[in-house]
């Protein structure tokens, strides 16, 4: 029978070979949860035998795994800002970036608003909204959750609930949930009409660039955004305006090369203070912008 050893070293040449980035970090990925353990259990107990039956699972998750298939999809879930979210092909898979982007928004947002509403549009699997929700759940806030896809809102609705987060969350093609309604027979719940704080990550990838094979397993509707990549962008931010609290915040992630002319239309809705604001590698990635106070948004 094979050992642990044999079983590493051999998932790492295969996957090595298939020009899978990360070859051994996922093998051992693959390896902890077959194996029901963590990195350094395996470590422990290198020369163990295996059982057939974890080596089937194994073989099959290799095989997905060299095909592309992202590893957040073959474990079914991600850790995202030190929390377990639940991954796969309903939304797209959350970014390292994106953690930055709601380390920014923490920083960024003043504790002293009691009950404060926050938006995460274009949520996903949720991990931005939840993710907030339970941060700066002393204030009390109320979080929406918005996609225009229904089976990424199933998937943030589980995170939601799974986490314990207080979140709601509506089906929308950004602010499409918003409109009153059509007459006194219609009995929605129309979302908050105005935020204190509002985070989207939208989909920014020009339509013909080319991506990773990973990458073409997320959705494509939460990735392509037009010629340039701006076309939801340039929409989110015509309609943004009326959705904010004086002072208000809107936080956006967007492609390395975007962040000036996503700066530009922001001026040009009457955001104030804009700012870009880069990841940890030195990429512009993060505009922002604050609505300007009251006597200035007549």
């Amino acid at each position: 029978m094979k050992t642990l050893r044999d079983i590493l070293d051999s998932g790492v040449a295969y996957l090595e070979a298939r020009g899978v980035e990360g070859a051994r970090s996922s093998m051992q990925a693959l390896i902890a949860h077959v194996m029901g353990s963590d990195r350094t259990w395996i470590y422990l107990h290198m020369e163990d035998t295996v059982a057939e039956e974890k080596l089937a699972q194994l073989r099959e998750l290799l095989r997905n795994r060299g095909l592309g298939i992202p590893l957040q999809h073959l474990l079914g879930s991600v850790e995202f800002y030190r929390r377990i979210f639940r991954s796969d092909s309903r939304a797209l898979v959350p970014r390292p970036e994106t953690e930055e982007l709601v380390e920014l928004a923490l920083q960024l947002f003043p504790r002293s608003i009691p009950a404060p509403r926050i938006l995460d549009m274009g949520c996903g699997s949720g991990v931005i909204g939840v993710t907030l929700a339970l941060e700066l759940q002393a204030l009390r806030p109320d979080v929406v959750l918005a996609d225009i896809s229904p089976t990424a809102m199933s998937l943030a609705l589980e995170n939601a609930t799974s986490l314990g987060a207080r979140v709601r969350t509506f089906r929308s093609d950004l602010f499409s949930a918003w409109q009153p309604p059509g007459d006194e027979t219609d009995t929605r719940i129309l979302p908050p009409a105005a935020f204190h704080l509002i985070v989207a990550n939208l989909p920014y990838v020009p339509d013909q660039e080319q991506l990773q094979t990973e990458v073409t397993h997320d959705p494509a509707t939460a990735l392509f955004g037009g010629v340039d990549g701006l076309d939801v962008i340039r929409r989110f931010l015509t309609q943004v305006r009326m959705h904010l609290e004086p002072g208000a915040i809107v936080l956006l992630e967007v492609g390395h090369d975007q962040g000036e002319r996503v700066l530009d239309l922001m001026r040009q809705v009457g955001l104030i203070n804009v700012a870009l604001h880069t990841d940890l590698s030195g990429i512009p990635r993060f505009p922002t912008g604050y609505a300007p106070p009251k006597d200035e948004r007549e």
